[in-house]
């Protein structure tokens, strides 16, 4: 198609690369996209880069755009000065004509570029097209449609006095044109002469562009026929304007002869058309005199030169076609330029002065273009303007707030009620005596009739209509109406709004304040745009319940839109809500449609209204945020710009969002009372959606500027508290000089000292009062993050052009922040999922008062259960590795030499202990590693849990420092059990020694008889009964004695001996304990629950119970630390309620002393069943069935090598493969159960809670929520040991488990024998029977480390063996391996779980125990207990509270059940009373005056503590009975909850759906 273009044309086309943009096909969208031309300022290096350099300078307002159109001058080229090729068609090779180069251009944008084009240069106080030539001069088109979207302000001299202004759309302004037109042989510059006019003759402003501009030595090749057009205002100052009144100017490029059509459409429409000339030749005065009719109208410009021929040609035509003299304007040769320039000007205010002036109108060019066949570019959107104009026809001459009261209601009143009601909800302040959780229900109800009233309201037609033209498939028609009905409803409100202001005006002189309010308000009010339509389009889709077709469409129509640039309406500002639903909706579209890939950087302007926080967007990003000053932003707009494949990898994002807000410091908002509170909550929520936040101030309002800066402090700082932390630059607008920057450094450094001071001041507010510095609260630089902007406008507008310093300083910042995204990629992107739950987080939030304490975010949530798990990962490897080595390690200690003396011992454990401290500090390190590690991860959104570092820093410090002495003193317990096996063994020894001597004896004497077996057996029954008549046992320790010695140890320095004095703990404890009025402070006695008393007083000694029956039924020797441990236990028990239940030490002595009487039983009982194990009786008789074999195989002198491999694998190595099974197996059933399909119930403490709390739900037991409430420790440990033993049953888990150990013991005892049943070089064992010790000793010597093996067992085993080496090594591998048979076919019959799980070295149910049950401690309010993670967190926490009641409080005047979450009490005005406020009455909402360390935000949702509100109505009766107390008032709401609902509650309170499990 290019091929048949003029040459002209498809040569300019095709060396500015635009053939394939030709016809319009070049869109703003794709401009608008960010690519790295955004970040390349570079002037253009080839022809093709040009347009694009252009047109990016031209959207950033940059008024030195046209001086782009040359190459840089290569200076080898130009070293030869006198070239006669300095000026030939060469040129063109280097450059473009800017005029050739706008044509160009406007050929090919489309219809919404053009405008957005004109809009730019018209504000860059250009002309702008208004006649554009197609392919040949005999075709152009009317530029109507691309000046459509110019809106000026002007004050005519008429409105001078009354201050008055007029704003239009200047096309539709009705102003009078002047034509500038000239004939080829014209030699004085009509341009040059226009820029002097519109300049008052001073230094001219380059409207026009003229010959002696850089770019004109380039001749034009396709501008010939273009007509520009430029409009003159006044701003109302005589000294100033040039004229009073509005006057256009239009300026045919080219001969008129050539454009003929273009001449003779000027001439129709002009008041005055000036033809400059230097002579007339024939033709061109038959192309003057075909327009005889309007020669009165036409003016002759004629540059006097020598030549007299040539004026005689001008006479000639003055009276040939009868001109006026006066039209005839001659510039003699004496006359310069300025001079000349006010005769034409004083020549166009006589014309204007004329009573017979005619005005341009839009409806006489639209009919003169009809008439000459010139084309209307807005010709062809006539249907959607017909569409645009019939829906504003409706309006007619109602008011606005009525039109919309009638045709978008569902913005009306109720939807601000709605706004209203929530945050009421989250306030609770008004309400009286019915109860904060019946007045919530109530408010509740009122939000639920709301929205079926909203969603019973029908759709106007108006809107219907609406939604249809948005609705085709053809996106040009949907733009095209969309912009009819913005110029449309634009122009209304402007019409309605003067009238306003007008009357405005004169109240205010009445000085009725009545009628002023009113009017102030209908001000507010009588605002109607494209917005208010899209917003009611929004809130159809927000309240529908039945979703039809057309509805459902809604969201994807919308989220074209936003596709294609279109502003979305985050916030509502007139209502100061946000329709969520429509908006997620929306945006998940989005999301849909970019194929999940919508990784966003969001960046935001907030500044004082008016301030050009609209302009700064509009000029760095080329959108079209509004920015009339009659029309404000109100609440939030997006506009999502696409980033290009060429930056995606670079920035990482794929889009960018920007967000324009309302100002700040509203006039319009300013008289209500919670202006500042508004303000707060604006910035709070949208630098919470931010990546970058810019921060806007105008540096000649020093006051307002230190306001805004206030509310921006208190937006960051709590943003810091919940992980976001958005880079922050501050925009200093009006301020130029070049010595600006090097000025500002002291105003940086106040501006940073008056930043400190307000972040002390904004911490203090919002009870943060650790945070010192603004630094503390974000990165900040000085220099680096400070911009000083100069002034928009240069001059005095409406005619001031725009500043160049302006937007070359935006095009910096600009390219700055992009530079600065490059290179700072520290965490992951956000995607369109992430960024609606922020929406949704924040908004909520900034409706409480308490923003910090108020804060819940499921992808926080989600964050932090992420390092939860991973830190419970972490912990585990840690155990492991411990009980690992603390495993060998005992078996080394067990394994030592019994010969090598006491002390030699005590320096092994020595040793082992300073091993120990070196490897916990390994493991320490690794454990910060893995941390480190997983905080430099960019896939797990850890900035948003940077404050929970030092937290689980401190928890790894803590798990060492529990660990350490733990096992250090289970290596003195083993010490000491060393000793006892010691003492054992030696008696053992000695008459081990006896019974062999004495069995040797028998032998000799009965060898000299025969006798039979039965005979030999009771010779050899005889000489036992007498060889052990006196074997001593283990002496008794007097336990009792020690668990005394213990509790006396736990009171030092108490000054309690006197009362345990001649205690004897055998008595004490045995009838159950009872709590005395003499147990309590006795000047608080009256305010102490005794029942509540007596049952924390019972769990506490069955939790004891619980422990001591744990460490009975271990096979350990009791050991001080039990005791103490013991002890410790009751003590955090106390220390946790003492102030809750006012105990006295009579208390503390009396519980402690009932403790130790019960402890002193069970440790005697668990002492003598481990001297029962160790008693040598005991022992020897294990080995008599084995003496009295051997006594009778060498009376008959039989083969007993195959019974003494047996004996041994039996007696020596089976319990030790046992003992090792038993050692390990704990870690092993541990990682069993954190490895299964049941591992997310121990993933995370939150996860458990979840877990636990839904199998009651599905139980529906109300003894199992008494228990899980009120023994909540007790109840937990059962839940477990319950959940191990269903695991272990299932598919044989235990056998399988236990048969795994045993084959890698197995395997490890096999190597064992290989390698002893050789010499050390490699070769087989002599066969002889002294080897045969050594080969047993060789086995033990290389399990040393593995197993325990008995050496009296292995003496005993091989006294008097007969056998030879070889056939006793076969022997014992044959005994190996049918041990390994017996073991495996032992594992796989059922045994008692419960028994071999609380035998086992490391207990699993204590491991998962520790690993889910977290600190232990209770909201102070309702007992659910904290989840948070790690082991020394700063902040205790609970996902769901539960109504107090079920915690046993009471009302103290009905004895009703407080029916009260503390998760709503925190955010009203109650009060509470206890023991911690010493019985005084203190806010809920301050509760951190004395919890400090606890975090009660309120619930997210209403629905989030469904769970408990179901669990209390449903057993009300049922606790009521239980705790001694009436049931409660549980609101009618609650009575409507369901089970399913309760689940759902608890899925969302736990945040269930995002993690997916």
């Amino acid at each position: 198609m290019n091929q048949q273009l003029p040459p002209g044309l498809f040569n300019i086309l095709s060396r500015l690369g635009l053939n394939k943009f030709y016809p319009n096909k070049l869109t703003l969208r794709c401009l608008l996209e960010i690519n790295k031309d955004n970040i390349n300022t570079n002037p253009a290096s080839s022809l093709k880069e040009i347009p694009w350099h252009f047109l990016r300078n031209l959207l950033q307002i940059n008024a030195e755009c046209r001086s782009c159109v040359q190459l840089p001058a290569n200076d080898e080229e130009d070293d030869d000065l006198f070239s006669l090729d300095l000026y030939t068609d060469k040129d063109t090779h280097s450059g473009v004509n800017a005029l050739d180069l706008i044509v160009a251009l406007f050929l090919c944008a489309d219809s919404f570029l053009q405008q957005e084009m004109a809009l730019r240069m018209s504000m860059c106080q250009f002309s702008v097209p208004l006649l554009l030539p197609h392919s040949n001069n005999s075709q152009c088109s009317l530029m109507l449609w691309a000046l459509r979207g110019i809106v000026k302000e002007w004050r005519p001299h008429s409105l001078t006095e009354s201050k008055g202004f007029i704003e239009d759309t200047i096309v539709e302004a009705n102003i009078p044109l002047f034509s500038f037109v000239r004939l080829k042989n014209s030699s004085l510059s009509k341009s040059q002469m226009l820029n002097l006019v519109l300049s008052r003759g001073q230094q001219s402003h380059n409207i026009f562009m003229h010959k002696d501009m850089e770019d004109r030595a380039i001749k034009k090749e396709i501008a010939n026929g273009l007509v520009e057009v430029f409009w003159y205002l006044p701003c109302g100052r005589e000294n100033l304007d040039i004229f009073p009144e509005p006057v256009a100017f239009a300026n045919l490029r080219g001969d008129i002869s050539e454009s003929l059509a273009q001449f003779s459409f000027l001439a129709q429409v002009s008041t005055a058309t000036f033809v400059f000339l230097d002579k007339v030749e024939e033709k061109e005065q038959e192309t003057l005199s075909s327009f005889n009719d309007f020669r009165r109208n036409f003016f002759l410009v004629v540059n006097k030169g020598g030549d007299s021929e040539d004026m005689k040609s001008v006479k000639r035509t003055l009276e040939k076609l009868d001109f006026p003299k006066n039209n005839l304007i001659i510039k003699n040769k004496t006359e310069n330029r300025t001079y000349f320039s006010k005769k034409l000007c004083a020549a166009i205010k006589t014309s204007l002065e004329s009573t017979t002036t005619d005005k341009m109108t839009t409806d006489l060019m639209y009919e003169k273009a009809a008439e000459l066949g010139l084309s209307v570019d807005e010709s062809k959107s006539d249907e959607e303007k017909k569409a645009a104009e019939e829906i504003v026809k409706e309006i007619g001459e109602q008011s606005i707030p009525k039109y919309k009261n009638l045709n978008l209601p569902l913005q009306g009143e109720k939807w601000k009620r709605l706004s209203k009601l929530e945050i009421k909800l989250c306030r609770l302040k008004e309400y009286s005596d019915v109860g904060t959780e019946e007045y919530k229900s109530q408010l509740q109800e009122e939000k639920k009739q709301i929205k079926e009233e909203q969603a019973g309201h029908n759709i106007s037609k108006g809107m219907k209509s609406f939604i249809e033209n948005l609705f085709t498939s053809d996106k040009e028609k949907r733009d095209f109406f969309l912009k009819w009905m913005k110029l449309k409803l634009d122009a209304h409100s402007r019409e309605k709004l003067l009238e306003l202001r007008n009357q405005f005006k004169e109240q205010c002189k009445t000085k009725d304040a009545e009628l002023i309010k009113e009017l102030d308000k209908t001000l507010l009010e009588s605002s109607l745009g494209i917005e208010h339509f899209m917003r009611e389009m929004g809130l159809i889709y927000e309240f529908s319940q039945e979703t039809t077709e057309e509805i459902s469409r809604l969201p994807q129509l919308a989220a074209e839109m936003v596709m294609d640039g279109h502003p979305l309406e985050l916030l509502d500002g007139d209502a100061s809500n946000i329709p969520e639903k429509w908006v997620s909706a929306v945006l998940n579209e989005v999301h849909k449609k970019v194929g999940h890939r919508s990784r966003l950087l969001v960046l935001t302007v907030l500044g004082v209204q008016s301030s050009g926080k609209s302009t700064l967007l509009n000029t760095m990003f080329g959108v079209q945020f509004p920015v009339s000053s009659g029309r404000c932003t109100r609440g939030a707009y997006m506009i999502f710009l696409r980033v290009q494949e060429d930056l995606k990898n670079e920035l990482n994002y794929d889009f960018l969002v920007l967000i324009d807000t309302e100002g700040l410091k509203s006039a319009d908002l300013a008289q209500l009372e919670d202006s500042y509170e508004h303000d707060n909550q604006l910035a709070t929520f949208v630098i919470g959606l931010s990546d970058i936040a810019i921060i806007n101030t105008a540096m000649e309002n020093v006051t307002e500027m230190k306001d805004i800066l206030q509310i921006a402090v208190h937006a960051f700082l709590r943003m810091t508290h919940v992980g976001k932390k958005p880079a922050c630059h501050f925009v200093h607008q009006n301020v130029a000089g070049v010595s600006a920057d090097s000025k500002c450094i002291a105003e940086r450094k106040r501006l940073l000292d008056q930043l400190n001071e307000m972040t002390q001041i904004a911490s203090e507010m919002e009870k943060q009062s650790t945070t010192k510095q603004f630094t503390d609260v974000l990165d900040y630089d000085m220099e680096k993050n400070n911009w000083n902007i100069p002034g928009l406008w240069h001059g005095t507008p409406p005619m001031a052009p725009v500043n160049t310093g302006y937007s070359e300083t935006v095009a910096d910042f600009k390219k700055n922040l992009l530079e600065t995204i490059k290179s700072n990629k520290t965490s992951e992107p956000t995607q369109i999922p992430e960024f609606l739950e922020w929406i949704t987080s924040l908004w909520r939030t900034v409706k409480y008062e308490n923003f910090i304490f108020s804060f819940r975010n499921t992808l926080v949530a989600h964050a932090y259960d992420n390092l939860c798990k991973a830190f419970n990962e972490w912990e585990w490897e840690f155990r492991k590795e411990i009980y690992c080595w603390q495993q060998q390690t005992e078996v080394e200690i067990l394994n030592i030499n019994n010969d090598s003396g006491v002390e030699n011992w005590n320096k092994l454990v020595s040793e082992k202990k300073k091993e120990l401290s070196t490897k916990i500090q390994n493991e320490q390190m690794k454990m910060k590693e893995h941390l480190n590690e997983y905080y430099k991860r960019k896939d797990r959104r850890v900035n948003l849990i940077e404050k929970y570092k030092v937290d689980f820093f401190n928890s790894i410090r803590s798990l060492a420092n529990e660990i350490e002495p733990s096992v250090r003193t289970k290596l003195d317990r083993v010490l000491e059990l060393k000793v006892s096996q010691k003492k054992a063994q030696e008696i053992q020894r000695k008459y081990r020694v006896l019974i062999e001597d004495n069995v040797m004896r028998l032998l000799c004497v009965c060898k000299m008889s025969n006798l039979s077996e039965d005979q030999l057996t009771e010779e050899f029954e005889k000489m036992w009964s007498e060889s052990t008549a006196n074997v001593s046992g283990l002496e008794e320790r007097d336990i009792a004695g020690c668990v005394l010695k213990q509790l006396r140890k736990n009171f030092f320095n108490r000054n309690v001996n006197q009362e345990l004095l001649n205690t004897d703990l055998k008595q004490v404890g045995r009838s159950p304990f009872k709590v005395t009025e003499e147990h309590v402070d006795r000047f608080k006695a009256e305010s102490v629950d005794m029942n509540k008393l007596q049952l924390f007083t019972n769990n506490v000694i069955e939790s004891c119970t619980e422990y001591l029956t744990g460490k009975v039924k271990s096979l350990d020797d009791y050991h001080d630390s039990f005791m103490k441990d013991l002890l410790e236990k009751v003590d955090k028990n106390l220390e946790q309620n003492y102030k809750e239940y006012e105990t006295n030490t009579k208390y503390e002595i009396d519980l402690k002393l009932h403790v130790c009487g019960i402890a002193s039983r069970k440790f005697l009982e668990m002492h003598q069943t481990f001297l029962s194990n160790l008693n040598p009786q005991a022992q020897l008789e294990k080995y008599k069935p084995g003496y009295l074999s051997d006594f009778i195989d060498l009376y008959k002198e039989r083969d007993h090598c195959q019974r003494k491999a047996n004996d041994y694998i039996q007696f020596c190595i089976r319990p030790a493969v046992e003992d090792f099974i038993s050692r390990s197996l704990g870690v092993d059933i541990v990682d069993e159960i954190l490895t299964s399909h049941h591992s997310a119930e121990y993933s995370s403490r939150s996860f458990f809670q979840y877990s636990i709390q839904k199998e009651l739900l599905e139980k529906d037991d109300f003894e199992c929520f008494v228990k899980y409430i009120s023994k909540y420790e007790q109840y937990v440990k059962y839940w477990i040991f319950q959940h191990i033993q269903q695991e272990m049953t299932r598919e044989n888990t235990l056998s399988k488990l236990k048969n795994n150990k045993l084959q890698v013991i197995i395997k490890k005892v096999t190597a064992a024998i290989e390698v002893a049943s050789r010499q050390p070089d490699g070769a087989t064992l002599p066969n002889n029977n002294e080897n045969i010790k050594r080969f047993v000793h060789g086995i033990r010597e290389n399990l040393n480390k593995d197993l325990m093996i008995s050496v009296e067992a292995e003496k005993t085993i091989l006294f008097q063996i007969q056998s030879t080496c070889h056939p006793f090594i076969n022997s014992v591998k044959m005994a190996l391996e049918n041990l390994t048979t017996e073991l495996q076919k032992l594992f796989l019959k059922s045994e008692d779980i419960n028994k071999t799980v609380r035998k086992l070295t490391v207990k699993p149910q204590d491991e998962l125990f520790t690993r889910v049950f977290g600190c232990g401690k209770q909201c102070p309010f309702c007992k659910a207990p904290c989840e948070a993670g790690g082991k020394d967190h700063r902040l205790h926490s609970a996902a769901i509270h539960r109504p107090q009641g079920l915690g046993r409080y009471r009302h103290n005047d009905t004895k009703k059940l407080v029916e009260s979450l503390c998760t709503t009490l925190v955010q009203s005005d109650a009060t509470f009373c206890s023991s911690d406020t010493n019985g005084q009455f203190h806010p809920y909402k301050d509760y951190t005056k004395f919890y400090p360390d606890w975090q009660i935000p309120p619930d997210s949702t209403i629905e989030a503590s469904d769970y408990w509100k179901y669990i209390l109505m449903k057993y009300n009766d049922q606790f009521a009975e239980e705790y001694g107390a009436k049931p409660a008032d549980v609101p009618d709401a609650w009575k409507k909850i369901s089970k399913e609902d309760a689940l759902k509650g608890l899925k969302d309170a736990f945040n269930i759906k995002v993690l997916n499990i």
